[in-house]
């Protein structure tokens, strides 16, 4: 049992969680967790690029109203000039760590994507979040003062509960951690912990979230304590790719930004001007993702065409590099033709509610990126303001931290993890069913457009899965498969609450029982 005792610890290894730990780390020691692998996150995964105003003919009242417009009028204006008054100070730090993002004539190259007024998107080539990540991580592997831990799935936070004197204040110390390769259970404590454990993509049959997506944060704070917000806001992307070998492989929004057309396969119909004539294949995601669903289900097609063959083949080549030799190696030339794509779940616009200072509901507890609810993306996450959101947010906790930390008091003892009542399992196969079934059932019920009756019927599913997991968790020794599926149930749940709750469709919220958009806009907050 690993009883260290760190300053802080930070659950997540992508774009939140180092940007936090690399700021604590000035006089702070921080202990860094990461299921899997430290590249495991979604962070390295993010192809398109980061949001902000660094052009002389752009505004922050521009990407303050284009933010708000995505957002369906769901977001919080103070939160959303918060973070976009903070973007060039963040893109000026990730320059300072290296990050090599590309560059026209010496000025930063930006470009466009759907639903922004300007070009204010700075990015590497289409691969921007593998070269933010390799930055940090970098940077944080340098620094004596932060400890990077990969291999660990949390199964619990630490509050107050599991002190040898007990306490129900909520107060949280830490978490519970699998060691994945001993099987083991550790007990990290520390005075501050911050939750940057992503979203939970993972609940749905397609989607472009890398496999350890399953809600761990969301799930870990709600059953703390924490309430959470806006669930049901799940943005599904409009082009992942369609390919029966790969999975998960996004086609990003600047292929549209930069001039790509969407097409019936079959009649060659450019139909974004059925939807959304004014903006076509520019409008917000949560339009074009709707498009591309219709299509496929009224024509009974498997795909859509994505197609910028029309653009000259160095241009195509040379902003899509990663994208055109993924599909090359599969046999597509999208110099020559089009994509198969189809809507995939991409991004988790709900989580933990936190205000600006990353503070939680609980005592001891921050939260940033993806696993929040800060009130930056509303109904519907504007492009690329995703990873924007990690650093400022992972700026903010860290700072709250610091000026806060001598009233932080010492952690009290905490007692070591009980497996006195379980056995190994013998029953692997129900965790393989139940996880096909959630993912299956929240696709065809609680997918892109919804109805009382469908979210009814996962309601229903759900409980009775609750209570069969809930006896496995009981019985068993817990694994990496076991955590994840407990959490995927939990954010399925939280999902389908959130969903049934509001009695009108907004953003990514459709529903064909209520199909108006209320006058005033309201968050759906669960509280435990």
């Amino acid at each position: 049992m690993t009883d260290v005792t760190h300053d802080v610890l930070v659950i997540g290894s992508g774009a939140a969680g180092l940007t936090a730990a690399l700021a604590l780390a000035q006089d702070k020691k921080v202990l860094v967790l990461a299921k899997g692998s430290l590249t495991g996150g979604s962070t390295a995964w993010a192809q398109g690029g980061i949001a902000a105003v660094l052009d002389a003919g752009d505004t922050f009242e521009n990407h303050i109203r284009d933010t708000m417009v995505a957002g369906a009028g769901l977001n919080r204006r103070e939160t959303v000039e918060f973070v976009i008054e903070n973007a060039p100070a963040s893109i000026e730090r990730l320059i300072e760590l290296g990050v090599p993002f590309n560059r026209e004539s010496g000025d930063l190259h930006l470009t466009r994507e759907g639903g922004h007024s300007h070009r204010r998107i700075v990015h590497v080539d289409d691969a921007t979040g593998w070269a933010v990540q390799a930055a940090l991580l970098k940077a944080a592997e340098n620094n004596p003062n932060i400890t990077l831990l990969p291999g660990r799935s949390c199964i619990d936070l630490i509050t107050g509960r599991h002190g040898e004197v007990f306490s129900g204040a909520g107060r949280v110390w830490g978490a519970y951690a699998l060691d994945e390769a001993t099987g083991t259970v550790e007990k990290h404590v520390a005075r501050a912990t911050i939750m940057a454990a992503g979203g939970a993509g993972r609940v749905y049959l397609f989607s472009t979230a890398p496999r350890g997506a399953t809600g761990d944060g969301i799930a870990m704070a709600w059953r703390a304590g924490c309430r959470v917000s806006n669930m049901e806001m799940m943005q599904f992307h409009p082009t992942c790719l369609y390919n029966l070998e790969v999975k998960n492989f996004l086609i990003t929004e600047a292929v549209r930004g930069e001039g790509g057309h969407l097409l019936h396969p079959e009649t060659g119909h450019r139909y974004m001007a059925d939807y959304d004539p004014e903006r076509m294949e520019l409008a917000p995601r949560d339009i074009v993702a709707r498009a591309n669903d219709d299509q496929i289900k009224r024509y009974g097609l498997d795909y859509v065409h994505l197609d910028i063959s029309h653009q000259p083949p160095e241009f195509v080549k040379g902003h899509f590099p990663t994208i055109y030799d993924k599909l090359m190696g599969l046999g597509i030339d999208m110099t020559k033709q089009p994509i198969p794509v189809v809507p995939a779940q991409h991004y988790t616009c709900g989580g933990i509610l936190i205000g600006l200072d990353a503070r939680t509901d609980l005592p001891g507890l921050w939260a940033a990126g993806e696993c929040t609810e800060s009130g930056l993306h509303g109904a519907n996450r504007l492009a690329s303001n995703s990873l924007l959101e990690c650093f400022v947010f992972g700026e903010a906790a860290a700072k709250d931290i610091l000026e806060n930390w001598d009233d932080l008091s010492d952690p009290p003892a905490i007692r070591d993890w009980d497996e006195s009542r379980v056995t190994d399992s013998d029953e692997e196969v129900v965790i393989k069913q139940n996880w096909t079934e959630i993912r299956r059932f929240m696709w065809n019920y609680v997918g892109i457009v919804r109805t009382t009756k469908r979210l009814e019927r996962a309601a229903h599913r759900i409980k009775l899965l609750k209570a069969e997991v809930g006896d496995y968790y009981g019985h068993f020794r817990v694994t990496t498969d076991l955590i994840e599926l407990r959490n995927l149930l939990q954010s399925a749940e939280l999902i389908v609450k959130s969903a049934l709750a509001r009695h009108e469709s907004r953003g990514l919220h459709y529903t064909l029982d209520h199909p108006t958009t209320d006058e005033v806009a309201r968050d759906t907050v669960l509280v435990p």
